[in-house]
């Protein structure tokens, strides 16, 4: 298996952020398999969605609206309502995996490998991507 890990810094603000294009770099080179991403944080989630397009904000309303931002949850520390980032790798989980073919990404043609990110207070990121040669 070959591995690394590679950091991002998403901000103050709840994010839905394109590693696509980090993932085809990653792969290239090597022949079938499958990608596998990992992200070691309670607080983010990987999703494969269509970007560009709305969807990426329409998850960010759709999470929003599933998992409010007020002081209803029991884990209180942080920005208003962090409890919820806690809650959110549930319904969107910290992994991802991803065929690889003759060195690609074997996605549709719409799809993309997003860091989903609604915790305000920690700006830095690290993603694990890891190839399992088949």
């Amino acid at each position: 298996m070959e591995s690394t890990t590679r950091s991002y810094r998403t901000g103050g603000d709840e994010v839905v952020l394109d590693l696509t294009h980090d993932a085809a770099d990653f792969v290239s080179g090597y022949d079938d398999g499958l990608l596998h991403l990992f992200v070691p944080h309670a607080t983010a989630g990987l999703a494969i969605i269509e970007t560009g397009a709305g969807s990426d904000t329409d998850l960010l309303t759709a999470l929003a609206d599933l998992l409010p931002a007020d002081d209803r949850w029991q884990h209180r520390h942080g920005s208003r309502g962090h409890g919820r980032s806690h809650v959110m790798p549930a319904l969107v989980p910290p992994y991802a995996t991803v065929p690889v073919l003759g060195g690609r990404l074997a996605l549709g043609t719409w799809q993309s490998i997003c860091l989903v990110d609604l915790n305000v207070d920690n700006a830095e990121r690290e993603v694990r991507f890891s190839f399992l040669a088949g």
